[in-house]
């Protein structure tokens, strides 16, 4: 059975959401709180978190950055009332995998849950029975036991850098165009635009290439980016 955290303030909103999880036969854990439910990811392993931003003692984003520099790479769904598209990026950018926004449809709720969960389980499912090792010069990409290594350098990524990275490093020399890597990475129906790519691609310079005179990440100009050694 799929494990949900749902960190939410506003009772109501927990037993309609909690409710409709349940009919789905999702097993739903709630927490009231940003910095208990912080605890919660920690001590408990869940397949997704349902984050709201305007909780009681601090902020969802605050959470989110902080889940994911103890590195929890957990998918994160912000469930929030604020639309605007500088919080949506204020969203993504922190390493949330999607944004919702109220109020919502229950059936696109679990549309949104099952489109993060397919993005960043279905090549874990499918690579279960072998081990699946990608090399690129010092850089190491282990997609049995998600993990990266630079010159023997473990390197935390959050779920969505570490799809962008295997994304690359599968078809290591293929330039890829950013609709391209938005619709693998992403998903074809996720609704922001190619300039979270551009985003993302700085985070992962920052983790794989910054400390290294050897750059791996490549930008064509005029086409995408590409991974390869020089």
């Amino acid at each position: 059975m799929r494990k949900v955290l749902l960190i939410e303030d506003d009772v109501s909103v927990v037993h309609f959401i909690r409710k409709g999880l349940i009919e789905e036969n999702f097993d739903v854990a709630v927490s009231l709180s940003g910095k208990t439910g912080i605890q919660m990811c920690m001590e408990n392993a869940y397949n997704i978190v349902l984050l709201d931003i305007m909780l009681p003692d601090c902020n969802g984003i605050d959470v989110c950055k902080e889940l994911r520099s103890k590195g929890v790479s957990t998918p994160i769904l912000f469930l929030t009332a604020l639309s605007a598209s500088d919080n949506v990026a204020l969203g993504l950018n922190s390493g949330a995998d999607d944004y919702l926004v109220k109020p919502f449809k229950f059936n696109e709720l679990i549309a949104r849950i099952n489109a993060v969960l397919r993005r960043t389980s279905g090549r874990s499912e499918a690579t279960s029975v072998s081990s699946d090792v990608y090399e690129v010069a010092n850089l190491i990409v282990d997609d049995q036991t998600k993990t990266v290594k630079r010159d023997g350098q473990l390197i935390s990524l959050t779920a969505t850098e570490y799809r962008l990275l295997l994304t690359l490093i599968q078809s290591k020399g293929k330039v890829f165009s950013r609709i391209e890597l938005l619709d693998i990475v992403w998903g074809a129906s996720f609704n922001v635009t190619t300039n979270v790519v551009d985003v993302y691609m700085n985070y992962l310079r920052k983790k794989i290439d910054a400390a290294h005179d050897v750059k791996l990440l490549h930008t064509v100009i005029g086409m995408g980016y590409v991974l390869r050694a020089q």
